[in-house]
């Protein structure tokens, strides 16, 4: 008897079953390919840094002075009326502005952004991509270098970007900014370094040494990291250039890194002191001392026991480089010496007798005492603390500010009517409220060829531009005009 034929459907729905029951087969190497192409250096690098951003909320209480020519009155009216009137005339109203930071030391909780994104801020909020919030407090801010650092306080560590370094970067290579523009949090550019070294003017000062991409930096991406490829962090976006189009700015995280050292010690940038007194030349001048160039930086003095005089400097010598940076004109000058901070080394070029020479220098802390001896000489005033003391024996109403105590005869200010009794509430951009914030003030503002004074006599107050000249210079006496100390 013969066997019976199998159906052939059945084999085929036997093998159907088997293969459901083993589910799809394993993906190979080859169709993975495709998806894994898609993980750019670009994407690794924002994933690695997006945890350490930071949204950056600040609230902010904003006075506004009311009186009778509100909204009539010349800049300088508004000016008088907003320190001298009476405060009881006042709105209040809250601001809230937004900026970008991020995280540089996650066991600490250390945030760095720019200066002008918390100024005059009221309550910080810090606000991390996972969406926890915390409070701000301010450890130091430097308006000159337009940087911050906050610290936020949390049970365990925080996500962090370790500095990275700034000197090292190329023209064209690729940048990242992270930030937060118009509110709309951690959003991502990219572009290119697209120049080194830019000098960005705003309406209140100059900023030196910032890196230039096209990497769109908005409202809101202040204080924002700047990454390269590989994800390290080389600077601070900073969008305090409201021209620029299609232009970002960024401050180099080695100037960065120099500021944080000094925020996080002394709560302030402590100022380095050089002891030059330079000023720029032209081609046919500098031509006659056999330097081939069209422009030149000669230093024009040397303050005594400064570190330029244990350097060996002299009245005389052209500056070719400071720490490898070209100096041509007073801004290259300034870029390189405003970088510098109280206890570095500097490596100078110069050009003497018609040959070319090079030493070191270590820069120091200016020396607050010097401070008084450059308003005596530089400006021709001694001032005091504002005490009890001092506002009965000139009859004084101001509450706040340094007391003029004695004026040196024959100079500018003298000339200019002020005496003994007037109190000094402003000088150039910095508030005076006392004989320290005086001192620093001059400190800070020592470099200029003149300076911006508020002075009150009684109700009244008036301004007054007087020009500053270094305090005992050896050989040359005080700089012609263009020049100025450092």
């Amino acid at each position: 008897m013969e066997k019976p034929i199998p159906n052939p459907c059945w084999r085929v729905l036997l093998l159907a079953a088997a293969v459901l029951l083993a589910g799809p087969p394993p993906r190979t190497a080859a169709a993975a390919a495709p998806e894994s192409t898609r993980e750019s250096a670009v994407v690794r690098a924002v994933r690695r840094a997006g945890p350490a951003v930071v949204n950056l909320s600040t609230v902010t209480e904003v006075r506004a002075r009311a009186h009778p020519f509100s909204g009539f009155a010349s800049p300088f009216f508004e000016e008088f009326f907003r320190d001298f009137f009476d405060p009881r005339f006042e709105s209040r109203r809250q601001h809230t502005s937004l900026g970008s930071g991020v995280i540089i030391d996650g066991e600490r909780g250390l945030i760095l952004t720019n200066a002008h994104v918390i100024e005059r801020s009221g309550t910080i909020r810090a606000v991390l991509q996972d969406e926890r919030e915390f409070e701000a407090r301010i450890v130091g801010a430097d308006p000159d270098s337009d940087l911050a650092v906050l610290q936020i306080a949390s049970p365990e560590r925080l996500p962090a970007i370790p500095m990275g370094r700034s000197d090292d970067l190329m023209i064209g290579e690729t940048v990242i900014a992270i930030g937060n523009p118009f509110g709309f949090s951690h959003t991502v550019t990219t572009g290119v370094i697209s120049a080194l070294n830019r000098s960005v003017r705003t309406d209140e000062r100059v900023y030196q040494n910032f890196i230039q991409t096209d990497a769109s930096i908005n409202p809101g991406n202040s204080g924002g990291p700047l990454l390269n490829i590989e994800g390290a962090l080389i600077g601070i976006n900073t969008a305090i250039y409201a021209k620029a189009q299609g232009i970002g700015f960024a401050i180099p995280i080695d100037r960065a890194r120099r500021v944080v050292a000094d925020l996080l010690r002394y709560g302030e940038v402590k100022p380095a002191w050089i002891g030059l007194v330079v000023e720029e030349i032209d081609e046919r001048a500098a031509q006659a001392l056999g330097y081939p160039a069209r422009r030149a930086v000669r230093v024009r003095a040397v303050e005594e026991e400064s570190p330029a005089a244990r350097a060996g400097l002299r009245p005389g010598d052209l500056l070719v480089t400071i720490d490898g940076k070209r100096i041509t004109t007073l801004d290259d000058y300034y870029a390189a010496t405003r970088a510098a901070t109280a206890g570095e080394m500097l490596e100078i070029q110069l050009w003497r007798r018609g040959e070319p020479r090079s030493l070191r220098l270590r820069t120091v802390e200016f020396p607050l005492e010097r401070a008084d001896l450059l308003a005596w000489e530089g400006l021709g005033v001694r001032v005091a603390d504002l005490d009890e003391r001092a506002r009965r024996s000139f009859r004084i109403a101001a509450r706040e500010g340094a007391v003029i105590t004695e004026v040196r005869p024959g100079t500018p200010i003298a000339r200019a009517g002020v005496r003994p009794g007037d109190v000094i509430r402003q000088v150039d951009d910095s508030a005076i409220a006392s004989r320290e914030d005086f001192r620093r003030a001059l400190v800070r503002h020592r470099e200029k060829a003149s300076l911006v004074l508020l002075i009150q006599r009684g109700e009244q107050g008036y301004y007054l531009t007087l020009p500053l000249r270094p305090a005992r210079q050896q050989a040359g006496g005080g700089p012609r005009e263009g020049a100025a100390p450092a």
